[in-house]
């Protein structure tokens, strides 16, 4: 499946539609599928035609996993026509990049491509997204100017986040199928995230999991706390190194909260080394917190198969890392 290409399978129990037109039946090469404006606003006044065309989008939709609004959406944008007893679906509409995310030439390290997905190992000190629209200095302007630079037709769509001085893959979306996909498989937890962090003292546990709510904390904007009227969050951890006076954890996220993985060591007892904002202490040569995405895996929008992206380390977790092995 390419860039350009409508995607075609059986109809296998949806009926082809014909819906009404005053210029007279439409030819098999542009029949309309599903519904049209035209056909909803005719059946609307007929007071028939509205149920079954609501259920063809449901029976579309279940086939192919994906929420019913997006299947209408893109049989509404005349992406999706029945033909010779099967249907097309035109997965890569032509669009203009958005003006929310202002181009802003910067290096990228691209570690996954294709033409559904994107996976750029995020640097320290950027934001994933503008605060406002029209802001700048962040990822997202960043990504926006590789696909001009490129010749990608297509908006930026982050499907998850990481802190601004936490490094990592991020995922992004070329189109609306693969973010109405990829949005379903983080819902659903079949998006696996794996990171690693450098915390403070010994951590005795080889493994556990912390079950902890996050909620804000009232007396700092920018922080989060274990809160029992919270929402529930849970992060599986494993010891895989120890020192003296620091470990090497690795993390696995089955929820997505602001901070999660930094609450929840504070509140096991092991900030993470650099993360001031948590109780870690500072740390010579390192000006973040010692958190790093180490993979990611998550099932191919079109094809369903399993994609996993790894992201070296960075040189300030590396130096850090050897330092603490060596003393």
């Amino acid at each position: 499946m390419r860039k350009g290409e409508w995607w075609e399978l059986p109809l296998a129990g949806l009926p082809e539609t014909r819906p009404n037109n005053s210029r007279g039946a439409a030819t098999q090469e542009e029949e309309p599928g599903l519904m049209s404006p035209r056909q909803d606003a005719d059946s609307t006044a007929a007071g028939s035609a509205v149920p079954e065309a609501a259920e063809r989008v449901g029976l579309l939709a279940g086939r192919l996993g994906l929420p019913e609004g997006w299947v209408r959406k893109l049989a509404a944008g005349g992406g999706i026509v029945t033909a010779g007893g099967k249907v097309r679906l035109r997965l890569f509409p032509e669009e203009a990049p958005s003006d929310r995310f202002v181009p802003e030439w910067r290096e990228l390290d691209v570690l996954y491509e294709d033409d559904f997905c994107l996976v750029v190992n995020k640097p320290a000190g950027l934001a994933v997204h503008p605060t406002e629209p029209g802001g700048g200095g962040t990822l997202a302007n960043a990504v926006a100017a590789y696909y001009e630079s490129t010749g990608q037709a297509c908006r930026v769509r982050h499907i998850h986040r990481l802190d601004e001085d936490t490094t990592g893959p991020v995922l992004y979306a070329k189109n609306d199928w693969a973010q109405a996909a990829l949005d379903e498989a983080m819902r659903e937890k079949r998006v696996d995230r794996r990171y690693a962090a450098l915390v403070q003292g010994v951590v005795r546990a080889g493994r556990g999991t912390i079950d902890a709510q996050i909620g804000r904390d009232r007396h700092h904007a920018k922080r989060r706390r274990v809160s029992p009227g919270g929402q529930r969050a849970v992060t599986r951890f494993e010891t895989a190194e120890r020192w003296a006076d620091a470990s090497l954890l690795r993390l696995r996220l089955e929820t997505g909260r602001t901070h999660q993985i930094r609450v929840h060591l504070q509140h096991l007892g092991h900030p993470i080394l650099g993360d001031r904002l948590y109780g870690g202490r500072t740390v010579p040569g390192l000006t973040r917190q010692a958190l790093h995405g180490e993979s990611l895996r998550f099932p191919h929008p079109f094809t369903g198969e399993p994609v996993t992206v790894e992201a070296p380390w960075p040189a300030d977790m590396t130096a850090l890392h050897e330092r603490l092995r060596h003393r």
